[in-house]
C-alpha cells in the first residue's frame, strides 16, 4: 500500500522552479534513498513530504491511514544542536511529543517507548549523559532514537551519516538497515553517498537535470544511474 503519493509535483522558493514534475509513490516498507546534485531540491522535496513546504505544483498526500504524526524526522545536525546541554534521556524522550495532544507530562506509555529505542540504539549506558559530551555517531544515534519516538511507520532522513568516520557510518548504515529489514520501517534517506544508496536502498529517485524513480536494480542500468556510480550491482547485506 503507498504511504506517501507524488503526484506532478514541482518544488522552488519565491515561484523559481528547481525541479519539477515528479511523480513517485513510497510503499508501506520501501527503502527509498533519494540522490542526487547539490542544489538539485533534495532536502526541499524531504520537507515538502514531511508537510513543512507547499510544492509550487502538484499534490503530495498520505495513503491509507498514515498521519504526519506517524513520521519520524532526522535531520542535518548544526552545530548549535551538537552543544545541545540536555541528556540523552530528555532528547530521546522529546520525540514523543507530537502524540502528546494537549497533556502537559509524557505518558507511561510515551517513557516506556523512549526506553526501549534507547536500548535499540545501544544507549542505555549513556541515558543520563549529557548529549554534548557524546560523540558523533553517539549523538546521531540518540537522534535516530528520538526520531524512533515520533515513527510509528516512516522515518525521513536527511544525510544521517554526514560528517560521520568510515567505521561508524558503516555501523549507521546497519543500523538503518535493521529498523527497515527487521522492524518494518519504511525509510527515506536523502544521501549524496550513491554507493551506499544503491547498497542498502530498495528505490533510488535521482532528482536533477534528470530524474529517476524506481528499483535500484533498474537504477544502476540506466544512464541516470551509470553517469553517477560504477557500482555493477550490489546485494544487500
Amino acid at each position: 500500500m503507498a504511504q506517501l503519493i507524488c503526484e506532478n509535483v514541482s518544488l522552488g522558493y519565491d515561484g523559481r522552479e528547481i525541479v519539477g514534475d515528479l511523480n513517485f509513490h513510497i510503499d508501506e516498507g520501501d527503502y527509498l534513498c533519494i540522490v542526487g546534485e547539490n542544489g538539485s531540491g533534495k532536502s526541499t522535496l524531504m520537507k515538502t513530504l514531511l508537510g513543512l513546504m507547499a510544492p509550487l505544483r502538484g499534490r503530495v498526500s498520505y495513503g491509507g491511514t498514515l498521519k504526519s504524526t506517524d513520521i519520524g524526522y532526522l535531520p542535518q545536525q548544526t552545530q548549535v544542536q551538537r552543544d545541545f546541554p540536555a541528556s540523552v534521556w530528555e532528547i530521546v524522550l522529546s520525540g514523543c511529543q507530537n502524540r502528546s495532544g494537549m497533556r502537559p507530562f509524557y505518558s507511561r506509555e510515551q517513557k516506556r517507548t523512549a526506553r526501549e529505542n534507547i536500548e535499540k540504539m545501544g544507549l542505555s549506558e549513556l541515558s543520563k549523559r549529557c548529549y554534548r559530551e557524546l560523540s558523533g555517531g553517539q549523538q546521531q544515534r540518540v537522534l535516530l532514537a528520538r526520531a524512533m519516538c515520533a515513527a510509528g511507520r516512516v522515518l525521513l532522513l536527511d544525510e544521517p551519516v554526514s560528517g560521520l568516520d568510515p567505521k561508524v557510518t558503516e555501523e549507521m548504515y546497519r543500523i538503518i538497515y535493521d529498523l527497515n529489514k527487521k522492524d518494518g520501517m519504511t525509510v527515506i534517506m536523502i544521501s549524496h553517498d550513491v554507493s551506499a544508496a544503491v547498497k542498502y536502498a530498495d528505490k533510488i529517485l535521482h532528482i536533477g537535470k534528470s530524474v529517476f524513480f524506481g528499483s535500484t536494480a533498474d537504477y544502476l542500468k540506466s544512464d541516470t544511474g551509470r553517469v553517477f556510480t560504477d557500482v555493477k550491482g550490489s546485494d544487500a547485506p
